[in-house]
């Protein structure tokens, strides 16, 4: 298992700071990430947190997936890895 995590359904008011401290509960918490709108600066309502080791991850997924997060029920689980994308368009000329 990894160590890095998905946490989904989160509120737009969840911070990093908050969402770091909630799962320092399990352990170390090395990184935390909340995903933003590029152009608004708005949270997505996800993010990923990466956990020092598997077995602090296994217990935050535990202790966290389907629990509330005010009021919305929180998505824990093991990140995916990123699937390669292909290049984006970029502008041709006519």
């Amino acid at each position: 298992m990894g160590r890095k995590l998905y946490v989904g359904n989160l509120p737009y008011s969840a911070t990093e700071t908050a969402l770091s401290d909630k799962f320092n509960e399990c352990g170390t918490v090395e990184s935390c990430k909340l995903i933003t709108d590029r152009d608004t600066g708005q949270s997505k309502g996800f993010g990923f947190i990466e956990m020092a080791s598997d077995a602090e991850a296994r217990a935050a997924i535990e202790k966290f997936n389907e629990t509330d997060y005010d009021g919305r029920p929180m998505k824990v689980n093991e990140a995916k890895p990123q699937e390669k994308r292909s290049g984006g368009g970029g502008g041709g000329r006519w």
